[in-house]
């Protein structure tokens, strides 16, 4: 072989092994230290909870928005320092697929628009955060399990009370049977809504305080006993007919389970309420406030006092949510909690609609 030949097959067999190596290089590579968070819808909540509770998380930070309102893009960028090309809008919200930077979908809209965006964010290869409640409907909630499954990417609901210290103090009360059985219980959850046009007041966009601030009630009821109710029998009122002229203001709903323990349960959107207290068979425990952004706090019969302090509970959640996906650990809350919750909200829906008790 002539020398110039020599030094050909030799550069290629060089470079051969070099670009073989890559795959290695790509698998051995460090994993990301934060996953990339985008949020769909800039209400209320995203604006005034999440945006600022993402500059507190050491797990994720705000990676991109989604929005229809070109002046929310514009504000947020501005505030934030987001990059053009992670603001997108809801008509091209499927190119998120393409972008690394965002890892996470967290989906902040009204109910009714829960499912469409979870599965479209699911079928992008996205994880899936989505805001309590998790949908309208059964249906909706078993086809966002199914895409996140069909896709191998993870399904959150944002129930952030799950992750607060103070309410898993009092889950490990009934897991331990400290006091005994749970007799009876009383949970509550609502407050005085002034407004008549917000969604939740509109039916097709799954308004209602049943799926709202009755979900609080709800897990109240189901975490205390740490069962699933077997019936319920449920009862639906309005004191602003002028207002609420297409879903429930109120909501009262009494639940029977497994044990024998018995549940007295309330939601509104016209009074001001937050507690669970449990009775035992040799005990009470007492929460107040219960499902508060902070501050839920509790006292036991024996004299325990439950009150850990929590900087910031979204905080909490998402990090404590993206470390198990970092992990590849389960979730605290996936997508099948949420649908218990819907299973029992269409048996109430239907209990307040015959005006008899329902088995679950």
């Amino acid at each position: 072989m002539k020398r110039r030949d020599f030094l050909l097959a030799s550069s290629a067999v060089g470079a051969s092994a070099f670009f073989s190596s890559l795959p290695l290089l790509g698998a051995t590579r460090p994993e990301k230290q934060k996953l990339g968070v985008a949020l769909v819808g800039l209400g209320y909540y995203s604006t005034d909870l999440l945006a600022p509770a993402l500059q507190l998380t050491e797990k994720c930070y705000l990676a991109g928005i989604v929005t229809g309102t070109p002046s929310k893009a514009e504000s947020w960028k501005l505030k934030y320092n987001i990059p053009e090309k992670n603001i997108y809008t809801y008509q091209n919200f499927d190119d998120i697929a393409n972008n690394p930077d965002i890892d996470i979908v967290y989906v902040v809209l009204p109910p009714s628009m829960h499912k469409e965006f979870s599965v479209r964010a699911a079928n992008a290869g996205k994880q899936v955060f989505c805001e309590k409640p998790m949908a309208p409907s059964v249906a909706d909630c078993m086809e966002m399990i199914r895409a996140a499954s069909q896709n191998k990417v993870n399904l959150s609901i944002g129930y952030r009370c799950q992750h607060d210290p103070n309410i898993q103090a009092y889950m490990q009360v009934a897991k331990e049977k400290k006091f005994g059985k749970v007799k009876l219980l009383t949970s509550a959850a609502g407050y005085f809504d002034g407004r008549s046009t917000h969604w939740k007041q509109k039916k097709a966009m799954g308004g209602g305080v049943m799926g709202d601030m009755g979900v609080y009630a709800l897990q109240g009821a189901r975490l205390a006993t740490g069962e699933e109710p077997i019936s319920v029998l449920a009862q639906a009122s309005t004191t602003r007919p002028e207002i609420y002229t297409e879903v429930e203001e109120t909501i009262q709903f009494f639940l029977e389970f497994p044990s024998g323990a018995r549940a007295a349960c309330m939601s509104s959107y016209g009074v001001n309420m937050n507690h669970l207290h449990i009775n035992y068979e040799k005990g009470w425990l007492k929460m107040e406030p219960h499902s508060s952004y902070n501050g839920n706090m509790g006292s036991l019969s024996d004299g325990t006092q439950i009150k850990f302090a929590v900087p910031n509970q979204q905080a909490k959640q998402m990090d404590e949510d993206c470390a198990a996906i970092m992990s590849k650990s389960n979730l605290l809350v996936p997508g099948e909690e949420g649908l218990r919750d819907t299973i029992i909200v269409e048996a109430i829906y239907k209990s307040v609609e015959t005006g008899k008790q329902v088995n679950i």
